[in-house]
């Protein structure tokens, strides 16, 4: 006699009964789009609406008080090539590689030693180097001045220790603006190489050791190949804000040095020339979007840039 506990149903046909197979897979739920509309509002209202108008404001004139003549010309662009701003343009590009590889200088070695560190210590430096970033980098960029000035913490330090006779001139200039720009960006290259570094294998290393490799030999037949994604990533991320972090030469800078972010603020905010602004904002909008597309293009994953 059928014991009907002991019947089972084939999956497929039961299937069937809980789901139609006339419903798509893909079909979005009614909760699912009533969550994303919010997101899909803020991308239009807050990012998509202003770059449109800045793209096309990039088209316009400007008149001699400040004013908008809506009359479609490309001379804006054309103002790009004038050599004043081709210098500015080169000289961001400068900054911001030479960002980029002290922060990779700085960041291999520390990704190396917190390798070999126990993983509730690498835990703890992890968190101590990140905590202060959680700090507004204005205020932060502010408190270098402490340090960096005449009289300050560096100055007096060397100075009483005798290694210098005279104060350093650490700020107002091309080098204040670099120690900003690398304090403020390290992290964004610290997390994408530890995370790289910590994925190579440990059997790799210690066959290198057995066949008398030294630490430099290890990091460039090993470490280096073996990480570069990590390296193109945190590279990525520090080149770009390099060269926009306007405030950071304004502040450190003394307004003496300036990059392609202090050109596009001081067009909006000081000559009173929007158009002109606008047309360097796409520039630079333009130079982002080249970067990501060659990163995309060797290989890249863009959910890799956070360091994951």
């Amino acid at each position: 006699m059928l014991n009907p506990s002991r019947v089972t149903i084939p999956r497929s046909v039961f299937m069937r009964f809980v789901k139609s197979p006339d419903t798509p897979k893909d079909q979005p739920s009614l909760f699912r789009t009533l969550f994303t509309l919010p997101a899909i509002f803020y991308s239009v209202l807050l990012i998509a609406l202003p770059l449109l108008y800045i793209f096309f404001l990039s088209f316009m004139r400007s008149d001699n008080y400040g004013g908008i003549l809506y009359e479609f010309n490309l001379e804006n662009y054309g103002e790009i090539f004038d050599s004043t701003y081709l210098s500015i343009f080169l000289k961001s590009a400068l900054i911001g590689l030479a960002t980029t590889f002290i922060c990779l200088l700085i960041s291999y070695p520390f990704a190396i030693f917190l390798r070999g560190v126990p993983e509730k210590r690498r835990n703890l430096i992890m968190k101590l180097v990140m905590v202060p970033f959680l700090t507004n980098s204005l205020i932060r960029t502010y408190g270098l001045i402490t340090l960096l000035r005449k009289n300050g913490v560096i100055n007096a330090g060397l100075m009483a220790t005798g290694l210098i006779s005279e104060p350093l001139s650490l700020m107002y200039n091309n080098l204040g603006i670099l120690i900003g720009m690398v304090y403020t960006l390290l992290p964004f290259m610290i997390l994408p190489v530890c995370s790289a570094v910590g994925k190579v294998d440990q059997n790799l290393l210690d066959a290198a050791e057995d066949l008398g490799a030294g630490k430099f030999h290890k990091f460039f037949k090993i470490y280096l190949p073996l990480t570069l994604q990590g390296a193109f990533n945190g590279s990525l991320m520090v080149f770009i804000p390099a060269i926009g972090f306007f405030f950071i030469a304004d502040i450190l800078g003394g307004g003496r040095a300036m990059i392609i972010g202090n050109l596009i603020k001081n067009q909006f905010l000081t000559a009173r020339n929007w158009p002109l602004g606008a047309a360097f904002s796409i520039v630079l909008l333009g130079i982002t979007f080249l970067l990501v597309k060659a990163y995309k293009k060797i290989g890249g994953n863009l959910d890799e840039l956070g360091g994951g």
